[in-house]
Formats: C-alpha cells, structure tokens, sequence
C-alpha cells in the first residue's frame, strides 16, 4: 500500500520529534513503499529473517573471517552477548548479516550465548528490556561474562564484528568498541 506523501511527512515528523525533540521531516521517498517492520522484545533470527527478508541478501553478500568466527564462537562458551537491534535499522542489518553468515558458514544453527532484542526507532521500548542500559544506538553488542560487562560493539564495528567480540572476549580491547569517532567523544 503506498502511504499519501503528507500522511508520510507527518508520521516522520512524529517519529523524530517523539525520539528527539527535534523537528525534521523525512521526504516521501525515504518512507514511502513498503515499511521495515519494527519488531520489538526477544526475537530469533528466523523471525528476524522471515520478517526483513532482504537481510538473507546481505548474508549471503558477507564475507567473514571463519577462523576468527570459530575462535569466537569457542570463547563464548563461558560468556553470553545481547544484541540491541532494528529491524529498520541499514547498520544492524549489516552487522547481524555478516555474523550470522558466520555462523551458518561453520555450521552453528544457533548460539544460546547470543540473544537478540528488537527496540523501536527511539531506544526506548520494549522499556523493561533497554532500561539502565545507556542503549543510545544500533546495534549495540554487549558482551557479558558473569553478568558483568566486558564491553561493547556499537552501531558499526571497526575492523570486523567477529574480530571486535572476539577481542572484547579475550580482553584485547574492553569498553566501548565503534567506528564511528564521533561516538567515543560523547563518553
């Protein structure tokens, strides 16, 4: 169904203003045609998949680095990581594809150790999952062994996001992990 370009500006200046406080509006063209849906809470990769199905277009484009995949996967046996993400976000889309094809290329069908969680364009629902968790953007990855934190990958991974996990993992690197400079000025 196409979505009138009025009704359209209109629901992007709601998102924005109701996200920011901000008044922008987005163009017809960025949100006209057919809508990403905005799952929210726990989620599988097969509901993430079923519902954005473009994403197994970006899988099966990536290429991981398997040997760093297979290490990482061996170093979460005792560690766990959440993944904050949006289905209507291009940077989670990218950066769960080239994981997931990770996996699926040594044969993981899934991981107990990572769990997804959808949030809305805001960050700030489903509410009782993203509270206390400085959740700013996504994705964000957070690494954890015994509850504790060790670190996090956020919005887009600077070298790979096999090899970043893995170095949060073998305490290479710790903190905040991003490629994006303008994220580590605000800390």
């Amino acid at each position: 169904m196409k979505i009138p370009p009025v009704l359209t500006a209109l629901f992007a200046l709601t998102v924005t203003v109701a996200c920011t406080g901000l008044v922008t509006i987005a163009s017809a063209e960025e949100l006209d045609g057919e809508e990403t849906p905005e799952l929210l809470g726990p989620l599988t990769r097969q509901e993430i998949e079923a519902a954005v199905p473009d994403w197994i277009e970006q899988e099966i484009n990536s290429t991981p680095d398997l040997e760093l995949a297979a290490d990482l996967i061996s170093a979460l046996e005792d560690a766990e990581i959440t993944v904050f993400m949006g289905t209507w976000c291009s940077d989670s889309k990218r950066e769960l594809s080239r994981l997931w094809r990770a996996f699926d290329d040594l044969g993981i069908v899934e991981s107990a150790a990572v769990s997804y969680i959808g949030v809305d364009r805001c960050k700030k629902e489903p509410r009782d999952l993203v509270d206390g968790v400085d959740l700013q953007y996504v994705p964000t990855f957070i690494v954890r062994r015994d509850g504790k934190e060790l670190g996090r990958v956020v919005e887009e991974s600077p070298v790979s996001i096999e090899a970043d996990l893995l170095a949060i993992l073998e305490a290479e690197k710790s903190g905040l992990v991003t490629a994006k400079p303008e994220l580590l000025e605000d800390r």
